[in-house]
């Protein structure tokens, strides 16, 4: 009984620790463009695991943005243009993407896209909306980028290897309380608003496709 009530004290302890809290992360940095900058949340938001230590410090757009709605299967919100800015992200500290490539310390504008259906992504998420990091520094106009192939190639920058920087993304549930939770093995998934849209973000995690 001891034993027992010692192995779930442990595991408690464990699922505290390895948990993620957000607070405030104040304006959005000056280094970020001004037609990029205008289009975010004056106050964004930090990320910080149970040792203090920040993850992230990420600014979305106050609007969500909207286009003509896509045609395109598996895409859960239908009405973003691809190439749309949806806001910014600065790592303290070297990082990685579902795909383990690594996400150097710096700051980042984040833009949506669609996964093209080419055999490559298979079981990588049941969506193919996802948010492409490209270097702020080399991001400096709040429009869309119309061009699939310009936006891969600025997020190369990022990533330094043939494929771009991408956090997958979706709509969330109109309930999902805000904040950051566990999915599955890997995932911890922020749950926040762009305007009045509900969506979800995977910040830490790795992908089994």
């Amino acid at each position: 009984m001891i034993r027992a009530i010692s192995l779930g004290l442990l595991l408690s302890a464990t699922s505290v620790f390895a948990q993620y809290k957000t607070g405030p992360a104040g304006p959005p940095p000056a280094e970020l463009a001004a037609s990029v900058s205008g289009l975010l949340q004056k106050d964004g938001l930090k990320i910080s695991g149970a040792d203090g230590k920040v993850l992230c410090e990420i600014w979305l757009r106050i609007l969500m943005p909207s286009g003509a709605k896509t045609a395109e299967d598996n895409v859960s919100i239908q009405t973003i243009p691809p190439g749309a800015l949806m806001g910014a992200i600065s790592f303290p500290a070297k990082h990685a993407d579902r795909r383990g490539q690594q996400v150097k310390a710096g700051l980042y504008t984040m833009r949506f896209n669609i996964f093209p259906q080419n055999g490559d992504h298979q079981g990588v998420a049941p969506q193919r909306d996802f948010l492409i990091l490209s270097p702020a520094a080399e991001d400096k106009d709040g429009t869309v980028i119309s061009g699939f192939d310009a936006l891969m190639t600025m997020s190369r920058k990022a990533s330094g290897t043939p494929h771009p920087l991408v956090f997958s993304m979706w709509k969330d549930e109109a309930d999902a309380k805000p904040g950051v939770d566990k999915q599955g093995e890997n995932d911890w998934v922020l749950h926040v608003k762009i305007g009045d849209v509900p969506v979800a973000i995977i910040l830490v995690g790795k992908s089994e496709g």
